[in-house]
């Protein structure tokens, strides 16, 4: 797996380089938000830009310079340059160290191999040995998806998990009694961690793991009761006309990885396909829907 790194550099069309920091703060989280719809998955702070890093072979100038074209920050000039980013763990630190459990409604606590908590036997536990794949649940879309899932009837239900990432929402599922769970990831590290992380769980017969885009479901048999996708808005939209394909009359999609302003935006295109909003989250400017099938 090979990424590029693209060096983002911020200037004010006046006055050079960008200086005061609340307007370097902003136009870095709205570069970062433009530039996740495209595909770039990670970020580092720089002096007066940032680094973003995405997948060599999703990359493709000519998108970044549409996605960067309409900039809404008006006295703002994007400049980058990019090139292959050195072959490495850029998590290997965090791994070594691990992270703070996460307590997610005093109903599941989310752990790694390192901290582990205790006193928590009333609770869904679930194990993550996170590498380089998104899913600690430290974020608010996983912690929105989570707490939605605890409260859903999964008991023999058969689940898709869109992006799978570390597999921590497949294993969930697998561990409330899903009959059986299908994830796919584009990212073949987060394969082989959820594979890895499924079997640290002991739910590794119910999991199966394919790699892959979204193209990857039309080797797979049968419908889905609970369609649970953390990815961003584009791919969503991209993407739910298939989901809606596979999804069982009555089931439900979980959708989660997009801002609030973009909640209209997917609720307009769900509903053009007959599907409906009974549900929906928001923590700190991220948002999650929960959309329904009409039952024929």
């Amino acid at each position: 797996m090979k990424y590029i790194e693209v060096v983002f550099a911020f200037y004010d069309v006046e006055n050079g380089p960008v200086c005061d920091m609340q307007t370097l703060v902003a136009a870095r989280d709205i570069a970062a938000s433009l530039a996740g719809e495209i595909g770039f998955d990670s970020f580092v702070e720089t002096e007066n830009g940032m680094k973003g890093y995405i997948l060599e072979e999703i990359f493709h100038k000519n998108t970044l310079d549409d996605c960067l074209a309409d900039f809404p920050i008006h006295n703002i000039r994007i400049e980058y340059t990019y090139g292959e980013a050195e072959d490495k763990n850029w998590n290997e630190a965090w791994e070594n160290e691990g992270f703070e459990p996460v307590n997610i409604d005093n109903k599941c606590i989310i752990h790694d191999t390192i901290n582990i908590p205790e006193g928590t036997d009333s609770m869904v536990n679930i194990l993550i040995d996170a590498k380089q794949a998104f899913g600690t649940g430290n974020h608010e879309t996983t912690r929105m998806i989570v707490s939605t899932m605890m409260q859903a009837d999964i008991e023999g239900k058969r689940i898709l998990d869109c992006g799978c990432g570390t597999g921590i929402l497949s294993i969930l599922a697998a561990k409330r009694g899903a009959a059986q769970v299908t994830g796919y990831d584009i990212d073949e590290w987060s394969v082989s961690n959820t594979e890895h992380n499924a079997s640290l769980n002991g739910v590794e017969e119910r999991i199966e793991v394919l790699l892959g885009d979204a193209n990857v479901l039309t080797h797979v048999s049968g419908v889905f009761d609970i369609i649970i996708a953390n990815i961003n808005r584009n791919t969503l939209i991209a993407d739910m006309p298939r989901f809606k394909e596979i999804l069982a009359s009555g089931g439900k999609m979980i959708l989660s990885g997009f801002y609030e302003e973009d909640i209209k935006m997917l609720v307009e295109e769900a509903e053009r396909m007959g599907m409906e909003l009974v549900g929906q989250k928001t923590d700190n400017g991220w948002a999650m829907i929960v959309l329904t099938s009409q039952p024929l």
